[in-house]
C-alpha cells in the first residue's frame, strides 16, 4: 500500500513540474549596452559614439547614488532627473541621464533602468 501511494505521488509531481516550470520568472544580469522589455526604443550601437558626445556636449549633470547602475535597477524617487532622447537618435518611449557617470535609457513611470549606454 505504501508503495502504491509513493507510486500516485511521484505520478502526481511528475505531471505537476511543467506547469511549475512554467510559473518561474527568469531573472538574470543583462550585459552592457542591452535593451530590457522587447529591444525596441533603445540607442543603436551605431548610434552610441554620437549619443555620448551629445551627453557631453549637453553637459548632462551626474547624478551619484549608492547601487551598481545595472539594467533593472530602479532608480530613486527623488533627485535624478530624466531628459527626452532627441529624435535624431530614434523614436523612444525612454528618457536618458547620468548616473555614476554612466548614461542609461530609463522607463520613466517605473525609473527602472533599461539600457547602459557603453
Amino acid at each position: 500500500m505504501r508503495n502504491h501511494l509513493l507510486a500516485i505521488a511521484a505520478i502526481a509531481a511528475a505531471i505537476g513540474a511543467p506547469a511549475a516550470a512554467q510559473a518561474q520568472s527568469t531573472v538574470g544580469i543583462a550585459g552592457p549596452g542591452a535593451v530590457v522589455g522587447g529591444g525596441a526604443g533603445g540607442i543603436a550601437v551605431n548610434q552610441r559614439p554620437a549619443f555620448r558626445e551629445y551627453i557631453v556636449r549637453e553637459r548632462v549633470p551626474n547624478y551619484t547614488i549608492p547601487d551598481r547602475v545595472v539594467v533593472g535597477a530602479v532608480l530613486p524617487e527623488s533627485g535624478v532627473t530624466f531628459y527626452d532622447v532627441p529624435q535624431s537618435f530614434g523614436e523612444t518611449p525612454y528618457r536618458y541621464t547620468v548616473v555614476n557617470g554612466e548614461t542609461v535609457l530609463v522607463e520613466p513611470r517605473t525609473r527602472r533602468i533599461v539600457q547602459v549606454i557603453d
